[in-house]
């Protein structure tokens, strides 16, 4: 009887041990066979990490390699409000100052935010973003901070694991994101600033994770953006428990593609002057607005453009959108006398007409088309150099109708007018030139004086610069070169000739009557340099709107002139919007070209004409380099 009560538990035993070993059994094969991609997926989400890693934005060079913009590494302070506790207020107390960032807004964020997890299980959050783009010397002191904070309490005599919490809190409480982040710097503040734009932050989503880009928002910031940014690299790699990357077991390590610099023709010791030129003259005359290029006529290169008032691209955000519009090529206007270079050079060029030919400007009254057309003096008879020498509105006309209106609408294509120069910039616009199918009868005579058609500033100074370059239009050139962070040159621009507008002879016919416009019987005699023959034209358009067509007392007041006039070296340009105390382009904009003038031929050492040095001016007495340019203050408008 005994013997069969073993047998039955040996027997019980057995069939225990075999479910036993049946269910472990399934369990091994539901793990490792039924469920294991699941499982393998779960175990790789909580070790293993993928990194983007994020490429150096090129820097922006000035043609002499000072920096114009560059990127600094800095860092995303974070933190636990779990390790943090109930000690938040101290934490916020110790940090603020440094992030410059409100003590209550900090102690908001700090304070844990309980929620439930899929299982209904209370969680209370381990992350949150203090402050963004924190240079690494503040996050330094924060550290130093943290380590030191003191919480009025003797730690030693307290239990194991309220020192252990301490000192979690002031070693992981707070902290920064393991991938650093990167901070644009424009370190001459305002200088170049519609040339060089600014960037801001663009959020992406890549698998499924949400991603802030630095991107280009406008000027060649925003042009030379898929340049500038460079290729993300990327990393896969096994972490553990506490976060340590555990290196040999990286799958992937693909390292960024850091952005090329972009080397521009801009100099910015003369960026600096005109800046300077054009905000002494912003204070004397109170313009909505001023701007001011210079380029070299050869090349097309364009070696300063700004516009005031500006910005600075450290804090976009801190002007209007007005402000950083760059008015150079977003906006139009009627040209004014300027715009009587095309139809003389024209009328030269189609041998319409010579230097000598004489016109009747009929005393400042030209009747014509039911339409009484009037110049700003009594003019008599005056041949066509003397048209451009007194800037004879009537003459112009004259000029014009002879020519004819299908031949003058080619020439002002030609010259480029209404349509974009291809300025390697945002924004720009082509103008409003209308086909002669849509001129009324007296266009003819007033597009010749300017009316009737709206230019960029930019536009009207290629088309000095084309007679100034011996009648060949170039394209306005802004990038010189690309190259990589070693300096490696990657991509060269050439100029680029868009064509020949007249012919040699006759631009040689221009230069000899602007000559004369900055003569004592010209429009412009303050526009003379003392050691340098000077050719340009004055311009006094006044601005269209209002029910009768134009804005009574408000004027576009402009000079665009070349020099040496013979062989240019620069050819320099200045616009005045709705000038105060004058509107004579001759009066107020003349003056300020021949500041620029003389400051940009002491600087680029052009040879006097006359063979004497050339006196430094006031404007650049003082040696000016890229860690001592800073842009004027302007007055905002």
């Amino acid at each position: 009887m005994a013997k069969q009560l073993q047998y039955r538990r040996l027997v019980l035993l057995a069939l225990l041990l075999g479910v036993a070993f049946a269910g472990l059994g399934y369990r091994l094969v539901d793990l490792q066979v039924l469920r294991y991609q699941e499982l393998n997926a779960r175990a790789r989400h909580n070790t293993r990490r993928e990194f983007l890693l994020e490429p150096r934005r090129g820097d922006i060079l000035d043609a002499r390699g000072n920096l114009l913009a560059t990127s600094a590494f800095v860092k995303t302070v974070c933190a636990d409000p779990a390790l943090i506790g109930n000690r938040q207020a101290e934490v916020a107390r110790a940090v603020a100052p440094l992030l410059q960032v409100s003590e209550g807004e900090l102690l908001h964020r700090l304070t844990p935010r309980l929620t439930r997890n899929t299982n209904g299980a209370t969680i209370t959050n381990h992350y949150v973003v203090l402050k963004r783009k924190v240079q690494v010397e503040t996050w330094q002191k924060i550290q130093m901070t943290m380590t030191n904070l003191s919480f009025g309490l003797d730690e030693k005599k307290l239990p194991r694991h309220e020192r252990e919490f301490y000192r979690d809190l002031r070693r992981g409480g707070v902290y920064v994101e393991k991938l650093d982040d990167q901070l644009r710097v424009y370190p001459n503040q305002a200088l170049a600033a519609h040339v060089l734009g600014y960037v801001g932050m663009d959020e992406h989503e890549i698998n499924g994770r949400r991603l802030l880009e630095t991107s280009g928002k406008d000027g060649i910031e925003r042009s030379f953006d898929s340049k500038l940014a460079g290729v993300r690299g990327w990393r896969v790699t096994e972490t553990d428990r506490p976060g340590r990357e555990l290196v040999p077991m990286r799958e992937q390590d693909v390292e960024p593609r850091d952005g090329l610099n972009v080397v521009l023709t801009i100099d910015s010791v003369v960026q600096h002057l005109v800046e300077s030129v054009l905000a002494e003259a912003m204070e004397k005359h109170s313009p909505l607005s001023i701007s001011g290029i210079v380029v070299r006529p050869r090349t097309g290169e364009i070696l300063a453009l700004a516009t005031l008032p500006n910005f600075d691209p450290n804090n976009p955000g801190g002007v209007s959108a007005d402000a950083r519009r760059n008015r150079v090529i977003a906006d139009v206007a009627e040209p004014g006398s300027t715009f009587k270079i095309v139809v003389v050079s024209a009328a030269l060029n189609d041998r319409v007409v010579q230097l000598s030919d004489t016109f009747d400007c009929q005393h400042g009254r030209f009747h014509f088309a039911g339409r009484v057309l009037h110049d700003h003096e009594s003019y008599g008879v005056l041949t066509v150099e003397q048209i451009i020498t007194k800037s004879s509105n009537i003459g112009a006309a004259m000029i014009g109708i002879k020519l004819g209106e299908s031949r003058l609408y080619d020439y002002i294509h030609n010259y480029g007018l209404g349509t974009r120069t291809g300025l390697p910039l945002p924004g720009e616009i082509g103008g409003i030139v209308h086909p002669v199918k849509k001129w009324s009868k007296v266009s003819i005579a007033q597009i010749p004086m300017g009316q009737g058609v709206a230019v960029t500033s930019l536009q009207m100074m290629m088309a000095m610069c084309a007679i100034a370059n011996k009648g060949v239009l170039m394209r306005p050139m802004l990038v010189d070169r690309l190259e990589d962070r070693d300096h490696v040159l990657v991509a060269k621009y050439s100029p680029q000739r868009v064509g020949r507008v007249i012919s040699e002879a006759a631009a040689e016919q221009m230069v000899t009557a602007l000559k004369t416009v900055v003569s004592p019987e010209g429009t412009a005699p303050k526009a003379a340099l003392p050691h340098y023959t000077v050719a340009g034209k004055t311009g006094t358009a006044q601005k269209s709107g209002g029910p009768e067509g134009y804005l009574k007392g408000k004027y576009f007041a402009s000079f665009i002139g070349f020099f040496p006039a013979d062989n240019p070296e620069l050819c320099i340009s200045v616009v005045m919007d709705e000038p105060k105390h004058g509107y004579y382009g001759g009066q107020i904009a003349a003056p300020v070209f021949k500041q620029i003038a003389e400051g940009a031929a002491n600087y680029l050492n052009i040879r006097p004409e006359d063979g004497e040095a050339a006196p430094v001016p006031s404007t650049v007495a003082a040696p000016l380099d890229s860690r001592t340019l800073k842009t004027a203050a302007v007055r905002s408008q």
